[in-house]
């Protein structure tokens, strides 16, 4: 009977800390909830909805993004989808997979977060560029976001390509 309880605790303990937020993730719980963009960079001037949510029981942090851009004299108006998983990996570092649909896949392995901003940077790569994505939450509630990027062979010459503004539209979780 007393092996049975044992077992038992120890399964809840288990369970108890399974379902726990990572500590690593609670800097970017500003993040979580839907933002509606607009903003201006290379591709030219759009709009969007980026929604953070939390998953696999609050082990990860999921954005999910949509991004409009108005046609234009040089090119037909398009719609860009993508989708960011954040998590924790085995050595307590957060990472970043980030994928979209032009087929584009960025693995960010470096995160600095402080409190109300947070910027992922892919590994420098030969012959590859290097990319950063950053978010910052002014204290008017506006989340500014910006991605850079560094050219191949300069890894720490990041220029600015995108740049967006975006206000909260639902509430956080």
């Amino acid at each position: 009977m007393r092996f049975a309880l044992c077992c038992a605790l120890v399964c809840v303990g288990a369970a108890a800390a399974a379902a726990a937020v990572p500590p690593e993730l609670e800097p970017l719980a500003f993040l979580i909830g839907d933002w509606e963009a607009g903003g201006g960079g290379a591709p030219g001037s759009s709009q969007g909805i980026d929604s953070f949510t939390r998953g696999l029981q609050d082990r990860v942090i999921l954005r999910s993004s949509f991004t409009e851009f108005p046609a234009t004299a040089e090119k037909a108006a398009f719609r860009h989808d993508d989708l960011t998983i954040i998590y924790v990996d085995e050595g307590g570092a957060v990472r970043a997979e980030y994928f979209d649909n032009e087929g584009h896949i960025i693995r960010y392995t470096e995160t600095v977060a402080a409190p109300d901003r947070v910027s992922f940077t892919s590994a420098a790569q030969p012959g590859a560029p290097r990319f950063r994505l950053s978010y910052n939450l002014a204290s008017d509630g506006v989340l500014h976001g910006e991605f850079a990027m560094a050219p191949p062979g300069q890894p720490d010459s990041f220029a600015p390509y995108l740049s967006w503004e975006s206000r909260r539209v639902a509430p956080s979780e």
